[in-house]
């Protein structure tokens, strides 16, 4: 049996934009129905949503039968729960709050085997298909994804030190917190919030290493794109079931909907 591709990792080298939602409802079954409803990758989210190892696998297995590619978002930079979800089967990881080059390289080496890193040594998981994946402890490395998550006016400074950290495949702006570390919690929509986001983009878009975010509605996350971000998530499972119950109890009680969603997904 061989590696499976990670193809997201595959996409970000493409010019087209890949588009996922976040799933913050914790459910296989939602998972599942998302991963078919035509988003490219979703984003399963282990530092807010109260999920752990057993219950991420339930939800990897459920998005493995769809179209969809999962990126697992964990709850820290933390090598230990790296470790854990890396043999569980996750090939993309997010890691959330990266503030510097030196956290950049500690997550980067986290999720390789010594000689390049200092992931733990296990042969039979479901990351190796149980130990029928051949070669797997000397071709894992090629096919994970490192994703930092860079969330304050400081992570975004020290980009392009964090850029230059080998084996970094991407970076994400994350304009919640962003926002909030700017004195503007709530307001992402503020021209200067929005000012941030696109001065962040660029010294990524300068050296080649593609730049992804998450908006609340469709709108907002073209402009995203047109700021040259490089992959973007829009909502999450939990924000469309109640935009369109809002939607739905509005229109029947003859209500205009104005409910703005302030946060990201």
């Amino acid at each position: 049996m061989t590696l499976p591709k990670n193809r997201f990792k595959q996409w970000l080298g493409e010019s087209r934009v890949p588009v996922g939602t976040w799933l913050m409802t914790a459910s296989p079954n939602v998972a599942e129905a998302i991963g078919f409803a035509g988003f490219d990758y979703v984003v399963l989210d282990m530092e807010h949503v109260p999920v752990d190892v057993p219950q991420a696998i339930a939800i990897m297995q459920a998005v493995a039968g769809t179209p969809a590619d999962l990126v697992v978002r964990l709850p820290w930079n933390d090598p230990v729960m790296v470790k854990r979800v890396l043999d569980s089967g996750a090939q993309t990881l997010m890691f959330p709050y990266i503030q510097n080059a030196e956290e950049a390289r500690q997550a980067v080496a986290s999720t390789r085997y010594p000689g390049r890193g200092f992931r733990g040594v296990a042969a039979v998981h479901r990351g190796s298909r149980y130990g029928m994946v051949k070669d797997y402890l000397k071709e894992a490395d090629r096919e994970i994804g490192v994703i930092l998550q860079l969330e304050t006016p400081e992570a975004v400074a020290a980009l392009p030190e964090i850029a230059e950290v080998e084996g970094v495949d991407a970076l994400f702006i994350g304009p919640g917190d962003l926002s909030a570390a700017m004195d503007r919690i709530g307001e992402i929509r503020h021209p200067e919030v929005q000012d941030a986001i696109g001065e962040a983009v660029a010294p990524g878009l300068a050296r080649d290493l593609p730049c992804g975010i998450v908006g609340a509605d469709p709108a907002l996350v073209g402009e995203y794109i047109a700021k040259g971000f490089a992959f973007v998530a829009i909502g999450s499972d939990m924000s469309l079931m109640m935009s369109r119950a809002q939607e739905y109890l509005a229109a029947l009680r003859g209500e205009a909907d104005t409910q703005e969603n302030s946060g990201v997904y």
